[in-house]
């Protein structure tokens, strides 16, 4: 029988995408992570702008709470906390008291922060357009 912890389908485990912002550097900044849930820690690893990094934290299926840290080898750790809702994970990050926003998603989820076109209903094959045809070199009064 398959762990309840692992079924929660918002956390599953293999390839993230997503990004980071940063008012010090306008746009948009990738991130491809690698990560595993199970049973409430979250673990990985990635890359970005600035570096590899390791990911280290804990996840509540509870209320989609996440808090993580990515830690740059050698380097700083930047503190990272969330939510999923469904569409992936975003919240914030700090470090040393400066703050960005963040979005993080499944690979084959597809960027949620994009908007989605969505087919209106289809035209009826019997359709008949309210404009009478016109024969050929015919004119139509002004205001027709």
């Amino acid at each position: 029988m398959a762990d309840p912890i692992e079924a929660d389908s918002r956390f599953p485990s293999g390839k993230w995408v997503g990004f980071f912002t940063d008012k010090r550097i306008p746009g948009k900044h990738a991130m491809e992570l690698l990560l595993s849930f199970r049973a409430g820690a979250m673990t990985g690893e990635g890359q970005d702008r600035v570096a590899q990094f390791f990911v280290n934290g804990t996840y509540d299926l509870a209320d989609g709470a996440v808090h993580f840290r990515k830690i740059y080898a050698g380097s700083h750790t930047v503190h990272y906390s969330g939510f999923n809702e469904g569409k992936g994970i975003w919240g914030t990050w700090e470090l040393k008291g400066l703050k960005g926003g963040f979005h993080i998603w499944p690979e084959g989820m597809g960027d949620p922060t994009q908007p989605v076109l969505e087919e209106d209903a289809d035209v009826p094959l019997d359709f008949e357009s309210p404009m009478e045809e016109i024969e050929e070199g015919e004119l139509l009064p002004a205001g027709a």
